[in-house]
This record gives C-alpha cells, structure tokens and sequence, in this order.
C-alpha cells in the first residue's frame, strides 16, 4: 500500500521504555513521497521482516529501503549499533548491496540488522562503562543510557536493557532522510547526534555526521560503519576482490585456500563455506585522508561498493563470511563539552545493468 502526503506532517509517538519516556518523531517532507511504496522492478519489494516503520527512498537507478528507529516497532531495538541509518535493502541497477546476511532475526538480538550501520565504542566498551558499578547507567551514542548488568568487562553480543533512548526527530524527503538523536544522561554525557543519508543519482550514498556534546563531559569514543555489503546474495568467495590504497598487513594470516593477500588487495581463492571466516586487524594505512579509500569488487557479477571518508582512519578490522564481507574502517571522535565534530561516510556503487 502506497502512502503519499502533498504537505509536510508530524507524528509524535510517546511510549515508555525500561520505564523512561521515550519520544519519537517523524516529519515526512514533500509531495509525492512515498512510504514503503511498492516497485515491482525492484529487489528490494520482497524485503524479510518488511513490518516495521521505514522509508523508501529512490533516485535514478539506486533503491534504497531505510528502517525507521522506533522504540516499540522498530527492525532494531538492541544495544550494539547505532539505531539510524539502518538500510534493509539497497539495489543499483537491479543488483543488491545492502540486504540480509544473517539467519535468525530479532529485533534485540545486537547482531539482526543490515548495513551500513555504525557502532560507537571506545576502550572500555562503552562510554561510562568502567565507572559504573552493576544497576548503574552508562551511554552508547546513537542507543542510548544503557544499564550495566554485572561485574564482567563490556560485551557487544550483550543486549543490555535500554533505561532512556532519548529524543529520536526524523525528516524524510523522496532522496534524504536526516535522523537526530538527542539525549541527556546523568552521567554528565549529553549530545545531539545528527546523521543525514542521502541517495544520489549515480549510484551513491552519502551518510553525514555530527555529534555536538551538550554535556560536562568530554566524548571521546571511535566509530566505524559495519559495512555488511551483500553482494547480490551470492556466497563470499572466489571472484571477489577488496582493494586498498595501501599495502594490508593482517595481524593473523588468512587460509590462503580462502583469501590472500597480494599487494594492495584481499583476493579470495576459494568459496566460504557456513561457520568460515576470513578477517583480522589490518595495518599499513597512514594518517592521510586518502588512505580511506576501499574497493569491493565482485568480478563474476560485474558490480563493485568503492567506500571512502574524509578522516584518517584510526583502526582497521576486516571481517567476512559466507555471506557478508565488511571492511570496518574506525575513526576517532574527540569532542568537548560545548563543541561537536562533523564526518562524512561516501559508497559509490557500480554495477552491469542487467
């Protein structure tokens, strides 16, 4: 069912969650805009787990289904990843990118979402983690105030219970979507977050940063986007191609009957097989900008994701399977109070018309 809206809107939906007032709110801006609108030339109409609130955003030959944040209905309510930008399905020139790579979903399991999401982490897991004993409070930007469960160091594959996820704002256009996250916490941790994506003609994808601290305390945290590229649902394995500007170091050598590394680039030489992984700590980049620049290459279906930034990477892990290949490119974010730091994440995606 095709929604369209000749004027802008405003929904506001006031729920509680872990017991804390959560408020959420969508503006749909411009006529024609159409919400999940159906297209059935597109790979992504037939998008699993399609229930939950989302946009659909096109432009030329690029289709892009975004899930919504919603405390109640939401594709994503887990703790791990940032709860915006979550793209179900992306499809250039009739082939996909973005889709799911995983075999069981639920909505707070911290690993059931689709790329190109992000995840905030810094040395102690989480911002706030250290300090907080069992039952306190502690923060991940782009979730919220989370509650600390025990003595034992943070862990990502942990759904920790959500105690406020602040004030999620949504403005979605027919090619852009701005999401904006504000929230405040006892802990003297306090920020608006703002992530724009934005589809463009072409066959690219642009996702904008910035993160103000409203707060007393400094934010210093890294952030990489989990790629989760899956390219047009085929098994990971001979024909693809990631391409660096540098020459990678791995800190664990690969299975050379599955990948290897030959000058600037991972070449898998053999298909991956369920429970098979190909991944490590990568080295060899500099602190120039130029240095973020990865390219994955499908030869046998003739697409390819090129993904570059503009801030000097800070860590480097590569991690794939069967299903998925997701080069995770970290930067480092340092923000003090009454100060905010900007970034842009860019995909230019190519593909052989089919």
């Amino acid at each position: 069912m095709t929604m369209g809206y000749t004027k802008p809107r405003k929904y506001r939906l006031h729920s509680l969650v872990q017991g804390t007032l959560f408020v959420f709110a969508i503006t749909l801006m411009g006529s024609g805009f159409a919400l999940a609108a159906e297209d059935k030339t597109s790979p992504c109409d037939n998008l699993p787990h399609a229930d939950h609130p989302k946009a659909r955003l096109k432009n030329g030959d690029l289709d892009a289904v975004v899930f919504l944040p919603d405390p109640e209905k939401g594709y994503y309510r887990a703790s791990r990843f940032d709860w915006s930008g979550v793209v179900g399905c992306l499809s250039y020139k009739g082939h996909t990118f973005w889709g799911k790579w995983f075999s069981n979903y639920d909505p707070l399991l911290n690993d059931a979402i689709t790329g190109p999401v992000e995840e905030f982490r810094s040395e102690e897991g989480a911002l706030g983690y250290a300090d907080a004993k069992p039952g306190d409070s502690f923060v991940k930007v782009g979730v919220g105030v989370l509650r600390r469960l025990d003595s034992t160091p943070y862990k990502w594959g942990i759904t920790y219970p959500l105690i406020d996820g602040g004030k999620w704002t949504m403005h979605v256009h027919p090619h852009v979507i701005v999401f904006q996250q504000k929230l405040q916490s006892p802990l003297g941790i306090a920020y608006v977050y703002t992530k724009t994506l934005r589809v463009e003609k072409g066959g690219v994808v642009t996702l904008e940063h910035r993160l103000k601290n409203i707060g007393t305390k400094k934010i210093e945290t890294e952030v990489y986007d989990h790629d989760f590229f899956v390219l047009d649902g085929r098994v990971t394995g001979k024909g693809i191609v990631v391409r660096f500007p540098f020459e990678p170091r791995v800190d664990q050598p690969f299975d050379e009957s599955l990948a290897k590394i030959e000058g600037k680039e991972i070449v898998y030489t053999g298909d991956l097989k369920p429970k098979t992984m190909v991944g490590g700590y990568i080295t060899g980049y500099s602190k120039n900008v130029s240095d973020y620049d990865i390219l994955v290459e499908d030869h046998t279906n003739g697409i390819s994701v090129r993904q570059t930034g503009d801030t000097p990477i800070s860590k480097f892990y590569f991690w794939s399977i069967s299903t998925t290949v997701s080069p995770e490119a970290y930067i480092h974010l340092n923000v003090p109070p009454g100060k905010d730091q900007s970034w842009t994440i860019k995909y230019q995606f190519s593909a052989d018309s089919k």
